[in-house]
């Protein structure tokens, strides 16, 4: 049975980010993600979490200037100072929180800067992360986006993050699989997820188009959430979606897609 986590970032955007822990419990959510904490003090998210029972599962790192159209920075060849700065400031979250393993955004490619720099950069980035990481008991995470919706994203596919994987060498570094940028970008899901299982530390779901919840759009929920059953996937999904109308309203889709 799949187990879903609610994403705060999405999920619940009618009322303060503070109070979204509260609605994802009485909605029946167990545990919650969400980009990034760094707004408000650790002890005020920890409240919350104990105080409706749930469990963190996955933050971001700290990704530039975000509401100035940034999206990562772990590619810039000119940010990796800030990207070590931020390393830390999200490790001291992490653990405060409990959340096993955070997400790194590979961000948007500069321009003028050739993508044999970008990728060692990159690849640099991850291998001091990875290493602060596991001094912490964390996983690091690494997610393809699609140039559509992040046009300039510089990780796209599977196979691309799994080769940087590999060049990075980490045993605690793993590909975030966004079931919904992979549909845009490649399709494939269930033989991609089953290739890659053990290479996948974290998956997230929104149907396509529109980026909804599932059973609005062309993705066979049903037979994906069977599929990741059967092939023995054991961990989180989060519901990184938007809703198309009202959080509350479309919440019926986990009883009539989850077989």
């Amino acid at each position: 049975m799949p187990r879903f986590a609610a994403n705060l970032t999405m999920l619940f955007t009618e009322v303060p980010f503070l109070d979204r822990f509260e609605r994802a419990a009485r909605a029946g959510f167990t545990a919650v993600e969400f980009l990034f904490p760094y707004a408000w003090a650790p002890a005020e998210i920890e409240y919350r979490l104990k105080a409706h029972g749930l469990k963190l599962v996955l933050h971001n790192l700290p990704a530039g200037d975000w509401d100035g159209g940034e999206r990562g920075i772990a590619c810039h060849p000119d940010r990796v100072a800030e990207f070590k700065d931020g390393v830390a400031r999200g490790i001291e979250y992490a653990i405060e929180l409990g959340a096993p393993q955070l997400n790194c955004l590979a961000g948007k490619a500069p321009a003028g800067v050739g993508d044999a720099v970008l990728r060692q950069t990159f690849v640099s980035n991850l291998r001091y992360a990875a290493a602060e990481f596991r001094r912490a008991g964390l996983r690091l995470l690494i997610e393809p986006i699609n140039p559509v919706d992040i046009p300039g994203f510089w990780l796209n596919r599977t196979a691309q993050a799994i080769s940087v994987l590999d060049e990075v060498g980490a045993d605690n570094a793993f590909v975030q699989y966004d079931i919904y940028h992979a549909q845009r970008v490649e399709g494939e899901l269930a033989a991609t997820v089953q290739q890659h299982l053990a290479r996948i530390g974290h998956i997230q779901l929104a149907d396509n188009p529109g980026r909804h919840e599932p059973g609005t759009g062309e993705i066979n929920f049903p037979f994906l959430f069977a599929h990741l059953d059967r092939i023995g996937y054991t961990g989180w999904i989060g519901c990184e979606y938007k809703p198309a109308a009202g959080t509350e309203a479309g919440m019926a889709w986990r009883q009539r897609l989850v077989q």
